[in-house]
Formats: C-alpha cells, structure tokens, sequence
C-alpha cells in the first residue's frame, strides 16, 4: 500500500507538472540564461528550459539579435520537447507576432516613424520598418517628394522615385494587416499634421505671398509660409481665359495670392481676386456695334478667341466668321493664331465675363436670316405661278 500510495503522489505531481508547461504554439516569456552555438536558452518560470536556435532566432529585428544573459525574452513553442528534453522555441514566429502587434499599435496612436527606402516600382515605394516591409503608395507621399511629371509619365514618375532609394522619410502606419502581409505606409499623413498646426495661424481672406513650386494643366501650386503649399486652380489665376497656366507663370515666380478655401490639410489660393475684375468696367471701354483690333489667340470648332487686350479677350463665333457656313477645316486654313483682325463687337455680358465678336465684311445675323425668310415667302408664290402656266398651256393645247 504505502508503494501504491508513493505511485499516486509521482502521477500527480507528473500531471501538475504537465499541466503548466507551455503547449505549442503558446507565446511565453524566460530569461536568458545562456547564449553560445548559435543557440539561446532561456529559463522558464524555474520549470523547464528552452532553447532558440537556427533560423528560429530571427535576427531581422533588433528587439531580438541583441540579447544579453538576464534580459527577458518572448518565444513561441515550436516542440513541447527535444532530443535533450528541452522545450523547442522561437524567436521568429514570436517576433512576427510582437513586431505586427507593434504596427497595430502604431496605426491607433497615429505615431510617426522613420523608416528608409529600400525599393520603389511605378506604384510607389518599399521600406524597411522594424522587421517589416511596407508599402508606400505615390499618392501618399508629401508634396516636396511627390514626383510631379507633366502627362503622368509612369517611366519618369519612376525614375524620380528611385531617387528616394536609401533616404529616411518620417511616416504613419495607415493600415496593419497581418493576414494578407500588408502594411501601408504614408508620410502625406505626417505633413498633413505639420501642416495643420501651421495652419492655425491663417484664415480665410488672407492674403500671401510665395513661390510658384509647379504647374499642372489644372494649376499652380504655391510655397508660402513655413513649409505650406496651396493651389491656385487654373480659373484663379487670371480673370481672361488661359488654356495652361504656363501661359502666365513659370516655376520659381514670386506671387501674390487670397487664401479663398481651407479644407482640412489642403489650401486653396486665388491670385485674380487680388486685382479689380476688368469685366466691371469692360462697358466704359468697349461698345456694341464698336470696330476693334483683335488678336486671334485661340482656334475652336466653334469660333475664334480673340484678344481684345491683356485683360478682355472675347468670342467671334463660326456663324460670325463667315457670309457662308465654315466648316472646323475651313476655320484652321483661313484663319492663324497670332494673326490681327477688324471685328465688330455684337453684345456685352460682364456678368458672364462674355463679348461677342462679328468678323469686319460679314452681315449680322439678323440680316442673314431675313434674307432667307423672304426667300422662304417666294419660293411658294412662284410654285403657283409655275402652275398657271402649266394650266394656260393646257387650255391652249385643248384649242388645237
């Protein structure tokens, strides 16, 4: 009895034993005890040692190739039990887990990293955080590194991002997502806040002054202040009709500019509200039924633009051009941009920034229209005269 009784107590003990060593796949935490052969071991809670080795040992990250004996270390169970009877760890599946619940934390405090570029496609760029790879879409880079190429060139927008390649960037986690590999990366958000503090010291109305940064066919962009940059949109340029802002503008240009809009992070600039609307007076300069010199600036389908000057420019409209209907072909053969022309001014309509123009020699609609009204009158009267004769020739006919 009393062997039996010994026997029971060793089962026990050997299922309580059992019981609280780590399972596989569990996360647990030991001190380092000993590091030598490109193996660590670590002392487990006083009840079993564990050992990292090989590939295991992660050494991607710096949280986990710098250990010293007494530091504390997290490990995964790989095997409850190896051929020495310990238990089998690993750094590297512990730390993928430590490193992407790091990335989730990142991206709920909104804290800002410095990571570095090692790679960039047409898409964006790759860099390196903690023991991680992320992706940096173009869009979200900030406006000094975003590669503004006219026409949307992939090949050269490529070439400006490799230029990035090695260079340490201040960015914020947008998204975590461990399942599908996926971090994505943005120093947009980073300026985004910069620009924010900077921001509560303007308003709405104010007016400014920078440097023209770069021109798009939809407009300017403006440096001002510390860092900022605004749009001025192609429509708040200038009050006559550009066609680009190249027209008026050049990189490195010094101007004036009305905050007209703050949206969050971004700014909206206007230049031509700083200056008089010339449309306001155009009638104390021009009349209807004036003769004026106008240059040809613009060839459309449907007319001509003109310049009246530098800051009136108005329509001749293809029914203005001609005594007879032009065709899109036969406007670009007989007229030239550049070229000086007499027109006659048909109407004015400042409000609508609209002057209507009537090429010099051609009749005015009005007189067009009546011609071919009284036209339409007589064509009906000579179908009745037609048929009395056929009716006289008849009877004359009957007669012989």
């Amino acid at each position: 009895m009393p062997t039996g009784k010994k026997t029971n107590d060793f089962a026990s003990l050997l299922a309580e034993y059992t019981a609280i060593l780590p399972q596989e796949g569990d996360l647990i935490k030991g001190n380092v005890i000993s590091i030598d052969n490109g193996a660590i071991r670590l002392d487990i809670d006083g009840i079993a040692t564990g050992v990292v080795r090989g590939p295991e040992l992660f050494s991607e990250s710096a949280q986990f190739n710098n250990f010293k004996i007494g530091d504390v270390a997290e490990a995964t169970v790989v095997d409850t039990e190896n051929e020495l009877g310990e238990i089998e760890l690993s750094f590297r599946i512990a730390g993928k887990r430590i490193v992407w619940e790091k990335m989730h934390k990142l991206v709920e405090d909104g804290v800002t990293v410095a990571t570095k570029v090692i790679a960039a496609n047409k898409g964006g760029l790759m860099m390196k955080i903690d023991a991680l790879v992320g992706f940096m879409p173009v869009s979200q880079l900030s406006p000094e590194n975003y590669p503004r190429v006219q026409g949307g060139d992939k090949n050269k927008i490529l070439e400006k991002l490799k230029d990035l390649i090695g260079k340490e960037l201040q960015v914020k986690v947008l998204d975590a997502l461990p399942d599908d590999e996926k971090l994505i990366l943005s120093e947009k958000a980073v300026w985004e806040d910069e620009q924010k503090a900077v921001l509560d010291s303007y308003s709405v109305g104010n007016e400014i002054e920078g440097e023209v940064s770069a021109l798009t066919s939809f407009g300017a962009f403006m440096r001002f202040g510390e860092g900022l940059e605004g749009l001025i949109h192609i429509s708040e340029i200038a009050w006559q009709r550009i066609d680009h802002p190249k027209d008026v503008l050049k990189i490195g240009d010094r101007v004036k500019a009305q905050i007209i809009d703050l949206n969050k992070s971004k700014i909206y600039l206007s230049m031509k509200r700083l200056v008089n609307d010339p449309w306001k007076v155009v009638k104390d300069k021009y009349k209807v039924n004036q003769e004026v010199e106008g240059e040809i600036h613009k060839i459309e389908a449907f007319g001509l633009m003109i310049k009246l000057d530098n800051e009136i420019h108005g329509l001749a409209h293809i029914s203005e051009l001609s005594n007879k209907q032009l065709s899109e072909e036969e406007i670009k053969s007989e007229f030239s941009i550049g070229t000086k022309k007499t027109f006659v001014i048909v109407n004015i309509e400042p409000a609508e920034h609209r002057l209507g123009l009537r090429l010099k020699g051609v009749e005015p609609k009005s007189k067009k229209s009546s011609i071919k009204k009284s036209a339409k009158k007589v064509a009906p009267k000579k179908v009745e005269e037609k048929k009395e004769e056929v009716k006289t020739e008849e009877k004359e006919a009957s007669k012989e």
